[in-house]
């Protein structure tokens, strides 16, 4: 078997029982990634040299009989959002053309502690704004699927790496469907945790009450693994919840005969591509089949939850991004201003249209007059959605969803339509709304050969339920 074929667990045995060297593993990932990336645009820096030396440091220390890590032998890459010092770091936006932070995200020093390697940064809507990973100012990623289409967003890149077999394990970030989206665009699975489950801390702020780091793998288990290294309290975030991290690898493989599944009718509308809609009722019987209940239930706040997220997030992110101004760190215009100007010039060329259209919107709604009308309102359908949950929670153990109501569309096909474009989200902004964990995973594939994501939502802080149900869901569909 190839290497980039692994499983996490194949590569760890491989490398833990000597038949692999770290060095191997991580030289055949990056002669891939010179082999493929060209065409597909996933990675925005690599780190060669850096990723072998450290591996080589690894294999030495196996030799001696040393203890390593719980991550050795695993090839990881990061959103280019989440701060790794010795490595830019630019959320895809000129404003951070070559910055390099001083400091590395706890998600970061968490895989380091644990002799994960990683490889490099990857791309993204820029500032984490987008769905189609179009919006970076560096270049557009591709979906391996298809050359054509897009791969999602914002953490298009972090999906089209695993799928393309450029990393084993990603990370994304998550504020309103950013992992989950591309994850079912490119037939991966992807993870959207419990709001405070992951340290947030070094993951460069889009809307603070909104984002959260998460993992993108091939299969259930290589995320279950991953999941009990990032899970876990961190000082350094005070939105970090101090919960108990459970070993998600023991619940792979629990039975889930008795569990409840909720489907929401009112997901299942005309927006729904015919395609997608099957496979989720096909999925929906395959639980069944696996022994689990499945019931129609409506949740009927979820109509608000688009524009509601589109105003929290939008008024998060222009207060966020007022810290880019030209001055203390990222893009400089050349030339002679006032103050007023240098701020003006400063954001006017470092940030793109799309960056720039959340700013003014989220402004508008914060300003005198308009803050009642519009993010107070908001903040209200926020707890009504988080209530519909609460409410279902207390008779099912999970929901059963879309992920997206269409598979992977052309490349430019809604870059001109931003309204088109946030449409994309509405199966995934209630989670992230109402601060629930979350899974995308593939469920089946359209006419055109595209996958097709299906999501679970839990109840908060039960991803072991989530991992237990899609790991089940995941052999049930191998068997079918």
């Amino acid at each position: 078997m190839k290497i980039i074929d692994m499983s996490l667990k194949e590569l760890r045995d491989a490398f833990l029982s000597g038949v692999l060297t770290y060095e191997a593993i991580i030289t055949e990932y990056l002669n891939h990634i010179k082999r493929t990336d060209g065409k597909i645009a996933a990675y925005l820096y690599v780190d060669s040299r850096k990723a072998i030396e450290k591996a080589k440091a690894i294999d030495e220390r196996l030799k001696k009989g040393e203890a390593v890590g719980r991550l050795a032998g695993v090839p990881i890459a990061i959103k280019d959002n989440i701060v790794t010092k010795g490595m830019p770091t630019t959320c895809g936006s000129k404003m951070l053309e070559n910055y390099y932070s001083p400091f590395d995200a706890t998600v970061v020093e968490k895989i380091d502690a644990e002799d994960g390697v990683i490889l490099g940064k990857l791309n993204l809507d820029e500032f984490a704004m987008g769905s189609t990973t179009e919006n970076s100012y560096y270049q557009s990623t591709k979906n391996p699927h298809d050359l054509n289409k897009v791969p999602g967003g914002s953490s298009g890149g972090s999906a089209a790496a695993v799928a393309s077999k450029q990393a084993l394990i990603t990370l994304g970030s998550d504020t309103g469907g950013s992992i989950r989206q591309p994850a079912s665009f490119c037939g991966i699975v992807g993870l959207k945790p419990t709001y405070g489950r992951i340290s947030r801390n070094g993951l460069i702020a889009f809307a603070s009450s909104l984002d959260q780091i998460g993992p993108m793998a091939h299969c259930v288990e290589d995320l279950a693994y991953i999941m009990t290294v990032l899970f876990g309290h961190d000082v350094k975030d005070t939105t970090s919840a101090d919960v108990e991290v459970d070993n998600y690898l023991d619940s792979l493989y629990q039975d889930i005969k008795g569990m409840k599944i909720a489907l929401p009718s009112n997901y299942l509308d005309d927006g729904l591509a015919e395609d997608v809609k099957k496979t989720v009722l096909d999925v929906a019987e395959t639980f069944k089949r696996l022994g689990a209940t499945v019931d129609y239930v409506t949740l009927k706040s979820v109509k608000h939850a688009l524009p509601a997220y589109y105003i929290i997030s939008s008024a998060e992110a222009s207060s966020n991004l007022a810290r880019f101004d030209g001055i203390q760190y990222g893009f400089r215009p050349e030339g002679k201003f006032t103050l007023d100007e240098l701020y003006k010039e400063a954001r006017s060329q470092g940030f793109g249209e799309e960056v720039k259209r959340r700013i003014l919107l989220g402004t508008y709604a914060l300003s005198s007059g308009y803050y009642d009308a519009y993010y107070k309102k908001a903040q209200q359908v926020r707890s009504m959605i988080k209530s519909d949950f609460d409410m279902v929670f207390k008779t099912y153990d999970l929901v059963l969803s879309p992920t997206a109501p269409t598979t992977a569309y052309n490349i430019g096909l809604r870059c001109e339509d931003p309204i088109e474009m946030y449409l994309g989200d509405i199966y995934t902004v209630p989670v992230n709304i109402a601060g629930l964990p979350a899974l995308s995973l593939n469920g089946g594939y359209d006419k055109e050969g595209m996958p097709i994501g299906v999501q679970l939502i839990a109840p908060s802080f039960d991803e072991k339920t989530l991992i237990k149900a899609a790991h089940a869901l995941e052999r049930g569909l191998k068997d079918a």
